[in-house]
């Protein structure tokens, strides 16, 4: 059963403190909870789940998404983050609450649930409302100051106008593009190491199957101390010869191989009950992990389609960057757009791609949000191909690099060239610096969720944390800019009356 109450909002001097006084609105819980349209992601959130009449009392969308945001914000556990909010009146507030109360509103373990819910396609669409509701409040506090005859008249008009309009603008505004990877929270994947965790577990398989034999039956000899000690010999060399890694890998293939005929064996005779969830899932990992290194190791490469670098974790792809740091991450890659400081995701995906290949998604985009193409898209070298030169020549749009052919002479003497490429190099920094401000103060740097939806989920909110702490600053930069003002006013009259 569900209640929807999204649309009465709680202003902070309703909230019901025990202890008296009332809550401070200037505080950023406060700021951040009338930030976001919760009624309007209610009515998504409601479609999710499978029956709205009965039940149990289902768990408001404030309250899910809130709890959400204040543990990615936060950087904390799932069990922390229900002990903050049972702390702190502010969250309470900010998940929907109209008193304060010191019981948890929920058990820790729905945080996983909330997660499932809330998918990466609406927590992006969040991310859009909220964005396009702040360009408006500053679209229309640059109106007031343009009406405004004292206000600096020679302000320029940032007016979203429709592109089928008769008044149609010119191209504005610079759209950022570039591409990263959010590495997976797993081990370094070495072929080895994944074979001998394969064979672990098909060890434990062959347990539980056989338990309902025991006693009639022997148990199939797996050879566990041997193939362990086989894998110790060779994982304990710090730089083990090319020969040696081989024939280790060789013995462990042969070990998995005889484990999985075994298994083949049980199932036979009793059926694939007694394995769990988890262990059926993992048995149709490991027979898929071990037909890929069987492949690899019988031509003797190292590369294959999908290949599988986590067995907890089978949707998780080596995606080659060629950074200095890490020449290869796991993890999914995403390709990410950025407007006056706000980031948007266009693409997610596990499997390596060209991410040339979506310049165009992404300025269409940029005009589906604003109604005019960017005046220039500034991104690195792999997005320059042929048909993104063309595409950008045809609609008006300066795509930032040396254009193809030799320079012109003018240009040589000039230097403009240079001076350009040298602006966007400055300007396409910002991008830079979102991804590092994600990776360092956020969770985009390692991501904990395990499953391939809770894991898109959670990369989502972070840039949807981004924008909202994005807010947040520039509300606090207005706020100083204003004092700043009437200090310099009070200052300047000051000055005027010692003078006259």
């Amino acid at each position: 059963m569900y209640e929807h109450n999204e649309r009465q909002m709680i202003m902070p001097d309703e909230f019901f403190l025990p202890f008296g006084g009332k809550l401070d609105s200037e505080n950023r819980w406060v700021v951040l909870a009338n930030l976001i349209p919760w009624d309007k992601m209610e009515d998504i959130y409601v479609r999710s789940l499978k029956d709205t009449t009965q039940g149990n009392k289902a768990v408001s969308a404030r309250m899910a998404l809130g709890s959400l945001l204040i543990k990615e914000r936060m950087g904390l556990s799932d069990e922390e983050t229900v002990e903050q909010i049972k702390e702190n009146p502010y969250l309470q507030y900010f998940i929907g609450l109209s008193e304060f109360q010191q019981k948890a509103p929920f058990d820790s373990s729905l945080m996983t649930h909330f997660r499932k819910r809330f998918d990466a396609s609406i927590i992006n669409q969040v991310n859009e409302w909220m964005v396009e509701t702040q360009m408006k409040e500053k679209q229309d506090t640059h109106h007031g100051r343009d009406d405004d005859p004292d206000s600096g008249a020679g302000m320029a008009s940032t007016r979203k106008v429709d592109a089928s309009s008769p008044d149609k603008p010119s191209n504005q505004g610079k759209l950022l593009l570039d591409a990263t990877c959010a590495p997976a929270d797993i081990a370094y994947p070495t072929d080895l190491r994944l074979l001998n965790e394969a064979r672990e577990k098909l060890e434990g398989m062959i347990d539980t199957l056989h338990s309902p034999f025991r006693g009639t039956q022997p148990k199939p000899r797996t050879y566990r101390k041997k193939a362990r000690k086989d894998y110790l010999s060779v994982a304990k060399q710090r730089n083990p010869r090319r020969k040696t890694l081989r024939q280790a890998i060789g013995k462990q293939l042969n070990y998995i191989r005889r484990d999985l005929k075994h298994i083949e064996s049980l199932v036979q005779q009793g059926g694939l009950k007694p394995l769990s969830k988890r262990q059926y899932r993992e048995l149709l990992v490991i027979q898929e992990l071990y037909r890929q290194q069987k492949i690899m190791y019988e031509t003797k490469t190292h590369q294959i389609d999908d290949r599988i670098t986590s067995i907890a974790q089978p949707h998780v792809r080596p995606i080659v960057r060629g950074k200095a740091s890490a020449s290869v991450e796991f993890g999914a890659k995403l390709s990410i757009s950025m407007v006056d400081g706000f980031a948007f995701l266009d693409k997610m995906e596990w499997d390596a791609y060209h991410e040339g290949n979506y310049l165009i998604e992404s300025v269409e985009a940029y005009r589906r949000r604003h109604g005019f193409y960017p005046e220039a898209v500034l991104a690195d070298k792999i997005y320059r191909t042929r048909e993104n030169r063309a595409y950008c020549k045809e609609k008006g749009i300066r795509l930032s690099g040396p254009k193809l052919g030799r320079p012109s002479n003018d240009a040589k003497r000039n230097g403009l060239a240079k001076k350009i490429a040298h602006q966007d190099a400055i300007e396409r920094n910002a991008i830079e610096g979102k991804f590092g401000e994600g990776k360092r103060k956020y969770g985009l740097g390692r991501i904990s969720a395990r499953l391939q939806t809770t894991s898109e989920t959670v990369i989502a909110l972070q840039f949807l944390v981004m924008n909202l702490e994005k807010v947040l600053r520039d509300t606090f930069l207005s706020f100083f800019q204003i004092w700043k003002a009437l200090y310099l006013f009070v200052n300047r009259k000051k000055y005027t009356l010692i003078i006259e």
